[in-house]
């Protein structure tokens, strides 16, 4: 595995980025949803303890969101759940409309760079269709996307699902995945693809990113990687 290196290798077709923890700096918004989540969860009943930490829900982002609330809430009902699940979509929205939640730093720079080079951009998630949908759009790189692909939407139980999907339907064959948990590594590995790991977000483990072909410290970094393709 190699950090950021001078050596770039040739661009590739496409680019398939996950969203939080990459793009994302969603403890930005998510901090105050998820405090507000349990703040409901109580007033309705439905799960009377007190909250549990934070950084438990940050480790787990990444993962499917059922899984999640599995790990933070293992000992919650389904309905607890399920409806945790319903606050996260609504408040979370509700952050982003009122202009709350960062990218990180350099990410629509370079994200138009890359599509000025010609290289076609995805985004591939294991969260919620129109939370992917809304953060992309509130935070003004929706349009560099040619294809927003969540696991809500496409109900698909691996990352590594949901990219071959999106590979399928665009006829994407040379790509690299660009994402922060070892989902992507497995997303990028069992497709063919070179995977850049994204070690800034300080959510997952630095072992997640084993697998990756290089692993980068700043957004940015990732053109450090690539060639430029010919204007000829």
């Amino acid at each position: 595995m190699e950090r950021a290196t001078k050596k770039a290798w040739p661009a590739p077709e496409a680019v398939i980025f996950d969203l939080d923890g990459t793009l994302f700096r969603s403890e930005t918004l998510l901090e105050p949803v998820y405090r507000r989540i349990f703040d409901t969860l109580r007033d309705e009943g439905l799960y009377v303890k007190p909250t549990p930490p934070v950084e438990r829900f940050y480790s787990s982002l990444g993962m499917l969101l059922e899984d999640i609330w599995q790990r933070v809430i293992p000992d919650g009902s389904p309905e607890a759940r399920e409806r945790a699940n319903e606050l996260l979509m609504q408040y979370g929205e509700e952050g982003l409309a009122a202009g709350k939640g960062d990218l990180f730093e350099g990410v629509p720079e370079t994200l138009r760079e890359l599509k000025r080079r010609g290289i076609r951009l995805f985004v591939a998630s294991n969260g919620l269709e129109s939370y992917v949908r809304e953060v992309t759009r509130h935070k003004g790189i929706g349009d560099l996307f040619e294809g927003l692909y969540s696991a809500g939407q496409y109900g698909t139980a691996r990352k590594a699902d949901l990219v071959r999907l999106l590979m399928d339907r665009h006829g994407v064959r040379d790509a690299w995945m660009v994402g922060d948990r070892s989902s992507d590594v497995e997303a990028g590995r069992q497709n063919g693809l070179r995977v850049v790991g994204c070690a800034y977000a300080g959510f997952g483990r630095e072992e997640e990113l084993a697998g990756a072909d290089a692993v980068i410290r700043r957004f940015p970094e990732l053109l450090e990687l690539m060639e430029e393709k010919s204007k000829a």
